[in-house]
């Protein structure tokens, strides 16, 4: 069950009117911001488009944007003022720009524009603009945050419009929404009051390719399969790449353990060529997309090796114009100019996201791979889903229909959405590291928008492996390393793996099951493990979820389920079930 493939996805042939027609205008919009990217009133439109569309992630990015330069065109001092307001000067407030026509958006908010005003002086039209334009920047990312699960961001942007327009009457409802929703989560009592600080910010969006994503390729095409095979024969000269065919992942718990056929799907895996010995090495895999979360470790900036100390450093290189930044050698050094470094060389990209709080230290690892990627596209001056360190990764996607809302009447219940989401990690602090790349986050909308950084993610959380500090126990370096990830999940692997600098897998002396030999024999399936595979089934799972996008289905796990039913008699999901003693 490799994070690097797809299963074959049920494809609908009917079409949804209504949606083709917000998609042909989420496309029109996206053009018109391709020639102004500075116009806000084109994000705030996009926005609805998103929403309407049920991407309320998406509709937060652009309602985001859209904030963001209401600010510039209301500062003269800020980067972007001119190029905001001449944007905004091509509406009039009479008639207002149809996405401003909301509700009760403009009660009041002559008053409001007028303050800090002397009296006889009246706000331009694209001051009273950019004023209401930032009040239905509020309502959207309130909302919308509120539909993502994350109930802190969204009551903060809902009190911060309400502090703007005291009486807009949207706002007013939506915060009586969210604190609806926060009772239920945190099992308050009707008027008890709520804490801002102990609201969930962690929510859940769509994990799909996107309908407009033209940058994901046909991963069993010949052209694919050679690409991949040409550059394994350095990495994993035993191995080929093939279409493997795999058990379907499933949602939870489910009765069909027991089953000798069930769903399968296809996907890409890697088999063995020849044979391999055990304790043989497999794989070799060098990679730059590495993160490291702690602000003083001693780490490769490159390959994230952990470094000896100075005395015992003689082939360290730092850089010369950012002296923190230390690399292995000068091989990585090398590899860190041709491929990313420059893009953030002393521009304090370093100090963000490190030394997080425990709970928020897988959040940090994904967001500074993210950051890497981003230095890698635009050093290299390249789409960041074009480039190979993660273009043939699979990122666990549902098909775009199994992702949208029903709202007939006759609906069934609303899809499960499974990708983390959270407006910091997902939009405030990349925005925040491009920013500090000295990158127009306007001009670049089509390389870093949010539907990209969301793709980008979804590739991470199914592939990225991590190494625990030995003091605390916390992980804080991760890596990609994409073929690697070629090999897929089972609970009873014929390797193992270790990651230093270079991800190896290794040939096992004996399986997990039966103290059988180990070693692989040439036409045989390489099956790596993502999870610790001396856990019991139902914590294997449990913790396997994660990185495959479903309960693992592997036949060690589907025979050790099916052993505890027998044993208890019945069809219930025993999940302590034990694995057989070794």
């Amino acid at each position: 069950m490799s994070a690097m493939e797809e299963s074959s996805p049920l494809i609908s042939d009917e079409k949804d009117p209504r949606r083709e027609a917000l998609l042909t205008r989420r496309l029109q919009l996206t053009e018109a911001l391709a020639e102004d990217p500075y116009d806000l009133i084109l994000y705030l439109d996009r926005a609805v488009v998103h929403s309407n569309l049920a991407y309320p992630d998406l509709a937060v990015g652009d309602a985001y944007r859209a904030l963001l330069l209401a600010d510039e065109a209301g500062d003269e001092s800020f980067e972007y003022h001119e190029r905001a307001r001449l944007a905004l000067e091509k509406y009039t407030t009479t008639p207002c720009p149809d996405v401003l026509h909301h509700g009760s958006l403009a009660d009041g908010a002559s008053d409001v524009v007028a303050d800090g005003h002397d009296p006889d002086d009246k706000p331009e039209a694209y001051q009273q603009l950019a004023f209401l334009a930032s009040v239905r920047c509020y309502q959207i990312l309130s909302l919308s945050l509120l539909l993502c699960g994350c109930l802190k961001s969204a009551l903060n942007f809902c009190e911060r419009g309400i502090s703007a327009v005291p009486s807009n009457k949207e706002l007013m409802e939506i915060k009586g929404y969210i604190e609806q929703v926060a009772r239920l989560r945190l099992r308050k009592k009707p008027g008890e009051p709520i804490d801002i600080n102990s609201l969930p910010d962690r929510g859940v969006v769509r994990r799909e390719i996107y309908p407009w994503n033209t940058y994901e390729p046909d991963r069993f095409s010949a052209e694919s399969l050679a690409y991949l095979n040409q550059n394994l024969t350095t990495i994993a000269p035993k191995c080929e790449v093939k279409v493997s065919v795999l058990p379907v992942l499933l949602d939870g718990e489910t009765n069909t353990d027991g089953y000798d056929i069930i769903p399968t799907c296809s996907q890409l895996g890697l088999f063995a060529k020849e044979d391999i010995a055990p304790g043989e090495a497999v794989l070799k895999e060098y990679s730059l997309l590495t993160a490291n979360n702690r602000l003083k470790e001693s780490n490769c900036d490159a390959c994230g090796s952990e470094l000896p100390p100075l005395s015992a450093q003689p082939q360290a290189v730092s850089c010369p114009e950012c002296y923190d930044t230390v690399f292995c050698d000068e091989f990585c050094f090398a590899q860190a100019q041709e491929r990313y470094h420059p893009a953030v060389c002393d521009k304090d990209v370093d100090s963000i996201a490190k030394d997080p709080e425990a709970r928020e230290a897988d959040q940090s690892l994904y967001l500074l791979l993210l950051a890497r990627l981003l230095a890698m596209a635009e050093h290299q001056e390249v789409h960041p889903l074009e480039l190979d360190d993660i273009k043939y990764i699979w990122g666990d996607f549902v098909p775009t229909h199994f992702n949208d809302i029903d709202l007939s009447v006759d609906a069934g219940p609303p899809p499960e959405w499974t990708l983390p989401f959270s407006f910091r990690y997902n939009i405030e602090i990349p925005l925040h590291v491009l920013e500090k790349m000295d990158i127009d986050i306007y001009a670049t909308l089509d390389r870093y928008d949010v539907w990209v950084l969301n793709t980008a993610y979804a590739k991470f959380r199914g592939t990225a492996s991590a190494r625990k500090n030995p003091r605390d126990g916390r992980p804080d370096v991760a890596a990609v390393h994409p073929f690697w990830c070629l090999a897929n999940h089972d609970c009873n692997p014929n390797v193992k793996w270790e990651w230093g600098g270079r991800m190896t897998l290794w040939a096992r002396e004996t399986r997990v099951l039966g103290n059988k030999k180990g070693g692989i024999k040439a036409g045989e399936e390489v099956l790596n493990h993502y999870c610790d595979v001396d856990l019991p089934v139902h914590d294997r799972r449990e913790w396997a979820s994660g990185s495959l996008g479903g309960w693992c289905m592997c036949r060690r796990c589907r025979d050790e389920v099916a052993k505890t039913e027998d044993r208890n008699g019945n069809g219930n999901m025993m999940g302590g079930a034990e694995v057989e003693k070794q």
